[in-house]
């Protein structure tokens, strides 16, 4: 459908219907006085605030859904109305934040929740993957989907090209664009195809340096990198791309944009990993519950709607 107000009225319609079956819920609930939380949801929420009239309207983004083609069409246009009309915009970034301070001044980083238990080695015994034993030290991972439109083949042909004596260990499924790469063809590097969850402690554990070289773009410039704390959740040194998100990591990995800065910097993470360090990085990681995300996001509804308290 063109953007413009034929979209406008039809969306308008599916609001109205949409508003409708909400209400048939808060009636069956005995809901009086609610908080309305609304996630990345920019057409089909537009006009629930005025629909449903909530005590408080949250409007939650952790997404540059306007950088996607299926949203940028008329999301351009219409989330910035949205985030205008809500009375509180929690993000998961510090780029959403900064969009979200454009329209509305009550736009809150409140980080990201994640279950990070599993990577909790103090909790229980995690056995390094088998497969890793015999490899030649240091070891330099990454763990999840390899993507050419969100990792930089380039930058991984370049470190393994320049450092033949460490070992580059790729955890998870590849798309068509890296299974054709250079990396195949070289010694020092190893694709293990796609793993089972509970087994990625493991192979984190066994890796002496871990990596996350995202190309810097729209598609990930602005996205919580939740391997990060899977990383970190283990203590272990980590060298990520230097982006906008990542500056909330800042102080407990290496940030670098081309292959020459990686190569220091995953130098510079073996040499400072110490146990001190290491404790640090677990802690910070391990703070990022669900249940204190949820604190941050009330945290936030009453810096405009204090009264909640009571």
């Amino acid at each position: 459908m063109p953007d413009g107000w034929l979209f406008d009225r039809v969306n308008r319609i599916n609001n109205i219907r949409l508003a409708r079956r909400i209400q048939i819920a808060i009636k069956q609930l005995g809901f009086e006085d609610f908080i309305f939380f609304n996630d990345s949801s920019m057409f089909l929420g537009l006009h629930l605030k005025e629909l449903l009239q909530p005590r408080v309207y949250v409007y939650y983004m952790r997404d540059y859904l306007t950088k996607n083609p299926f949203w940028s069409k008329h999301g351009v246009r219409i989330e910035p109305q949205l985030i205008r009309k809500a009375d509180v915009v929690v993000n998961n970034s510090l780029l959403y934040t900064e969009y979200g301070l454009k329209y509305n001044p009550h736009s809150y980083m409140v980080g990201q929740g994640c279950d990070v238990e599993a990577y909790n080695d103090d909790l229980q015994e995690i056995t390094i993957a088998p497969e890793l034993a015999d490899l030649t030290h240091p070891v330099i991972g990454y763990v999840g989907f390899l993507s050419n439109r969100r990792l930089n083949i380039e930058l991984l042909e370049t470190l393994a090209e320049k450092r033949p004596e460490w070992t580059f260990v790729f955890v998870g499924p590849e798309d068509d664009d890296f299974s054709v790469s250079r990396l195949h063809q070289m010694k020092n590097v190893i694709f293990t195809g796609s793993k089972e969850p509970e087994t990625l402690p493991g192979w984190i554990k066994g890796f002496d340096v871990c990596l996350n070289p995202q190309r810097i773009n729209d598609a990930t410039t602005g996205n919580y990198p939740r391997k990060i704390d899977e990383y970190l959740a283990m203590g272990k040194p980590t060298v990520a791309s230097k982006t906008k998100a990542m500056e909330y990591f800042r102080e407990y990995t290496y940030l670098g944009e081309t292959a020459g800065d990686y190569l220091i910097l995953i130098e510079r993470a073996i040499q400072e990993d110490n146990p001190k360090l290491r404790e640090a990085r677990k802690k910070f990681a391990r703070s990022h519950t669900w249940e204190n995300n949820v604190k941050a996001i009330y945290d936030a509804i009453l810096k405009i709607e204090p009264n909640l308290k009571n």
